[in-house]
């Protein structure tokens, strides 16, 4: 058992400067960015705490061998090589998912065949027996095959981290956790903060801003699967709790407060506030967008209704046209605004500052960030006719 695993965290395209930040808060080692995932090394306690800890990505995998595969042979043998036997027990379940791109074997049901059958036969002969009966705990299996090169992995985190444990259920089309955690750290959410938002939904951006000012551990209310793993020992998992419950800051003074048009939704909202433990701090009221008015200090972290969540184009510009109406009328500190709709400038009255391409889920989106820019700043260039994700029709104009 080596004294330092390879971890890789995949995220949403757009989140990566932010998640590298938290692994290096964490003291997670080697790190390095690619697009959609980081890499790093740590030991055993590094399982425990990127899974407690990481806002902005989606789970924690164990790297356990990188090599080429075009061949059945070559895929099986690359996965016996791996000591299974150090790390799954005899009754071990061990499921096998994964993905092939590009690659010679397509087949993704005869790869995890092949995958399994090497574990097994691995097991069989380490363990000395002729019997797995897959009773015990679950030790999931992936693999990820892009240009002939496959990835095996073990998966430590279980369901994905955006479930942190306080969202039981939630309106059309939400953001995810990991997205809006990313999003309040770019508004440069902190303690002493105020954070709007007009269109709050389930509330998903405020209470995540208030668990980072608060600096909440997102994981402290669920369980991972490395949890029930031999390798990661139970008094390392309650150590890193403790740690992270210590550093907790729940006499800061931040405040949020959000507003929808829809009872339900404000309803929900307060009641997922209220399971995450920020209740005290974030405030879910039923509000029209025509009627706010931000606060001259605040911070506005939004995801305007758009898609599933409208059932019109029209509705949705008329929705960020009344927007953008009230934020001239009542400018803030800061607007960060998170939508598929690529005419999002011009429907809300001005270019951003920045632009960002993040996606929610598996719809590619613009985070629209507006804000006091030094004088040296110059404003984001005008979105090109094609948008990122092909359907801009349209030049920006200003109202």
């Amino acid at each position: 058992m080596p004294a330092k695993f390879e971890l890789i965290a995949p995220c949403f395209f757009g989140c990566e400067a932010t998640a590298k930040f938290e692994l290096t808060r964490i003291g997670a080692e080697n790190i390095r960015v690619g697009d959609g995932r980081l890499t790093f090394a740590g030991g055993p306690e590094m399982i425990a705490a990127a899974n407690l800890n990481l806002r902005t990505v989606e789970r924690v995998m164990l790297l356990l061998n990188t090599y080429p595969a075009s061949t059945f042979d070559e895929l099986f043998d690359g996965v016996y090589s791996i000591p299974w036997e150090e790390l799954l027990p005899a009754d071990a379940a061990f499921p096998v998912t994964g993905s092939s791109l590009n690659s010679q074997l397509t087949s993704v049901p005869a790869c995890q065949s092949i995958i399994k059958k090497a574990v097994v036969k691995r097991l069989m002969n380490k363990h000395h027996t002729s019997v797995l009966p897959e009773t015990g705990a679950e030790y999931k299996i992936r693999f990820m095959l892009r240009k002939n090169v496959c990835e095996i992995m073990l998966d430590t985190t279980g369901e994905g981290l955006h479930k942190r444990g306080y969202r039981r259920n939630a309106m059309e089309a939400p953001i995810r956790e990991t997205l809006a955690a990313t999003i309040a750290d770019l508004g440069r959410v902190r303690r002493d903060s105020l954070v709007e938002d007009p269109f709050c939904g389930s509330g998903t951006l405020l209470i995540e801003a208030a668990q980072k000012a608060m600096n909440i551990a997102p994981g402290l209310k669920r369980r991972f699967a490395a949890e029930r793993y031999s390798f990661v020992p139970a008094s390392l998992w309650a150590e890193q709790r403790q740690k992270a419950l210590a550093e907790s800051k729940l006499d800061v003074g931040f405040e949020a407060f959000g507003y929808d048009i829809d009872p339900a939704a404000v309803a929900l909202a307060n009641a997922n506030a209220k399971l995450a433990g920020v209740e005290k701090r974030c405030h879910f009221e039923v509000a029209d967008v025509a009627d706010f008015a931000a606060k001259p200090e605040a911070i506005v972290l939004t995801n305007p209704p758009y898609g599933e969540r409208m059932n019109t184009i029209e509705g949705a510009a008329k929705l960020a046209r009344t927007l953008g109406q009230q934020m001239a009328e009542h400018p803030c500190a800061g607007l960060y605004a998170i939508t598929a709709d690529m005419e999002f400038e011009s429907h809300y009255g001005k270019r951003a500052n920045k632009r960002r391409k993040m996606y929610n889920g598996m719809i590619p989106c613009q985070l629209y960030m507006y804000y006091e820019a030094p004088k040296f700043e110059h404003k984001a260039k005008p979105m090109p006719k094609q948008g990122f994700d092909g359907k801009r029709t349209v030049e920006f104009k200003k109202k």
